[in-house]
């Protein structure tokens, strides 16, 4: 016969296991009770983790603790201890003050008549009561043994549903990627939030970026980081070691995720039967079975992710070509150069975002500034290449070229036409309200046509026209700040001085 625990004898301490560990607190004004259930449990075992004994002998006490290890497994809670329902209050003041619905209580007391089995368990959230007169060394392994069970339960299906919402968040993140360059950036930061740390990744794939029609089967780095960073167009061959090549081969072979000490390989495939692998190193020596699943249905979106991104950067860059082509026919009748439009459109990227717009709406106006004068298409060559001053009836026909050109593009569904609309209509206006055609003024004109007006001021002083020769930077930046609140926006001023050598950085990537 089993026996019993409790006694009137008091027992030495033993000593606590600490390290991997489950989290038991005993709850118990009776010294000996912590030292017998201790000695009981000593050669406790459940899943190669011991358990770690913390104990609390009043009440309050143990409200403490339970705030301060939140991440305990089991308390082993007496009833009665400063007051006869001290034990009730803290199983209420767990599941409603601290909120933890997860730790398993059990309840412990020498004295049932006080708070009656039945009652107690309808009336408060507790997953066992014990009398203390009936729990023998052999029940209360049982108890702690179904109750670590079950709290190993509720663990599982508690990362499993953080899980869930990690990889729905993963895959909105990639998708909504619209950059080839940040795809990586994007695979790494949702890898360290499924895994907990990433140290080096790297994106291979038979479908190369610069042709999507390529049918090749071979392996090129598309992106890596870390080490692999610069490893851009190499075969995957070229980048890896013999024993990572090995594993890299096993995973395509096999099309399967291979597992190593502290790197793996991710086979990706999609319905275009494009071959891609993702490896990534520095991940945890142990990995759940949680997080082995998360990973296997992240690499399944990866791949449709990054042809989703390519179509998507394909088409932007199509339609970007198809408006600086046409805006450069328009600025060559007029003998600028085709760069111009280039350039006006990155360094209206440079004041937007530098004036706080939101990257969208940066974005927004970098595609559509090179726009602005396509009402230019109606307008004579022998006035818009006139090298001397424009007469009164000339300067009227120049002034209906922001007209013509809104007309060209208003009322499309595209906002990059509408943008273009409204930037081609607003961005000779002037800030003191001298400028044409409706004589706006501050901040009735939009802010996109402010923008495009200072950006291709400058791109214009700073390049040679029919006209006349190329000004110093010097002599630009001063007569631009001279305009400032007569023609230009005072604060979109005080940006370009803040950036002058982002924009002139502009103009080094795009000269004539």
């Amino acid at each position: 016969m089993d026996d019993f625990l409790f006694s009137d004898e008091a027992l030495d301490d033993v000593s606590e296991v600490v390290q991997g560990s489950w989290k038991v607190i005993v709850v118990d004004d009776e010294p000996e009770v912590h030292a017998v259930t201790k000695l009981a449990l000593s050669d406790f075992e459940f899943q190669d983790k011991r358990l770690e004994f913390i104990s609390a002998y009043s009440g309050e006490e143990a409200k403490q603790l339970i705030e301060q290890h939140p991440d305990a497994a089991i308390v082993l809670l007496d009833v009665v201890m400063e007051t006869d329902d001290a034990g009730l209050r803290v199983a209420k003041y767990i599941r409603e003050t601290a909120k933890n619905n997860h730790i398993r209580i059990i309840l412990r007391t020498g004295q049932p008549g006080q708070a009656p089995e039945r009652q107690v368990i309808v009336n408060y959230d507790i997953n066992d009561y014990k009398s203390k007169t009936e729990l023998t060394a052999q029940k209360l392994f049982t108890v702690v043994m179904s109750s670590l069970r079950s709290y190993r339960d509720i663990l599982s299906i508690e990362q499993s549903r953080q899980g869930l919402e990690k990889i729905i968040k993963a895959s909105r993140d990639i998708f909504s990627t619209h950059s080839l360059e940040h795809f990586i950036e994007g695979v790494m930061q949702q890898l360290t939030s499924l895994l907990g740390t990433v140290e080096q990744a790297v994106y291979a794939t038979s479908l190369v970026a610069s042709n999507p029609l390529d049918n090749q089967k071979k392996l090129v780095v598309f992106s890596g980081k870390g080490e692999f960073e610069r490893s851009e167009g190499k075969a995957i061959e070229e980048v890896l070691n013999e024993e990572q090549l090995q594993a890299c081969q096993e995973a395509l072979r096999e099309k399967t995720i291979v597992y190593r000490e502290n790197y793996l390989f991710a086979y990706c495939s999609s319905e275009y039967n494009h071959n891609s692998m993702l490896f990534i190193s520095g991940i945890p020596k142990h990995l759940s079975d949680t997080q082995r699943h998360l990973i296997e249905i992240f690499s399944q979106n990866v791949q449709l992710a990054y042809e989703n991104v390519q179509l998507q950067a394909e088409i932007e860059a199509t339609q970007q070509e198809l408006v600086f082509r046409l805006s450069e026919a328009l600025e060559q009748r007029s003998t600028e150069t085709g760069n111009h439009v280039k350039r006006v459109s990155h360094i209206c990227y440079e004041l937007a975002v530098g004036y706080g717009l939101p990257k969208r709406e940066a974005e927004l106006i970098r595609h559509a500034a090179p726009l602005h004068d396509v009402g230019k298409v109606g307008i004579p060559d022998a006035i818009l290449n006139k090298p001397g001053p424009l007469s009164d009836e000339e300067w009227a026909i120049m002034k209906q070229h922001a007209e013509k050109g809104h007309r060209i593009l208003k009322d499309s569904s595209r906002d990059i036409v509408n943008t273009g609309a409204v930037i081609a209509l607003s961005h000779h206006e002037r800030w003191d309200g001298t400028g044409y055609p409706a004589g706006l003024k501050g901040d009735d004109i939009p802010i996109a046509g402010r923008i495009v007006a200072l950006a291709d001021v400058f791109d214009a002083l700073r390049h040679k026209r029919c006209y006349k020769e190329p000004w110093s930077l010097e002599d630009v930046v001063k007569e631009i700040n001279a305009q400032q609140g007569k023609q230009f926006d005072p604060t979109l001023i005080d940006v370009f001085n803040q950036r002058i050598k982002e924009i002139e950085d502009v103009l080094v990537r795009y000269p004539d």
